[in-house]
C-alpha cells in the first residue's frame, strides 16, 4: 500500500522527519474534514486581528461552519500514516496508526511495531529522549 503524501504542511496537524537510532521514520497526519458540515478542513483558531493561528490552542475550529472541537477529542480521531526503516532489522515499511501518544520508556511517544521483525519504535515529541540514561560514576581522588 503507497501511502499519501502531503503536498504541502498546511494538509497537516503533525509532521516529522527524523533518525531513530540506525533508522529512520517519517511520520504525517492529515487535517480531517469538519464532523458537522464536512466542508472544510479543521484547524487551530485563527487571531481575528493579525489573522495568524494560534500555535497553543486547545480546540480545533471549522473555517466554514465555525464548529469546534476539543483538541484531545479531535486528535484521536486522526490517522498517523508513517513511512519508515527500522533501526532494528533496516526493513523499509509504511504503515497507519491511530494518532495516540503513549508512555514508552518513560516519554509520550507514537509506538508502532516494525512489519517484520516486530520490533518497538517509537516517535517521540522533539528533543525527548526515551529512557533513562546512566550517569557515568564520579572520579574519586
Amino acid at each position: 500500500m503507497a501511502l499519501r503524501q502531503p503536498e504541502s504542511m498546511d494538509e497537516c496537524v503533525y509532521f516529522t522527519n527524523r533518525a531513530v537510532d540506525k533508522g529512520h521514520v517519517e511520520c504525517w497526519v492529515f487535517r480531517e474534514n469538519c464532523p458537522k458540515c464536512k466542508k472544510a478542513p479543521m484547524g487551530k483558531p485563527r487571531d481575528k486581528k493579525t489573522g495568524a493561528v494560534k500555535i497553543r490552542a486547545k480546540e480545533y475550529t471549522c473555517p466554514a461552519c465555525n464548529h469546534t472541537v476539543e483538541k484531545v477529542a479531535y486528535e484521536d480521531t486522526l490517522t498517523a500514516s508513517i513511512a519508515y526503516t527500522c533501526p532494528h532489522c533496516s526493513h523499509k515499511g509504511e504503515t497507519q496508526i491511530p494518532f495516540k501518544r503513549k508512555s514508552f520508556e518513560g516519554a509520550k511517544a507514537l509506538v508502532f511495531l516494525c512489519d517484520k521483525c516486530k520490533g518497538k519504535i517509537p516517535i517521540t515529541k522533539k528533543m525527548k529522549d526515551v529512557g533513562s540514561k546512566d550517569e557515568l560514576p564520579e572520579e574519586e581522588g
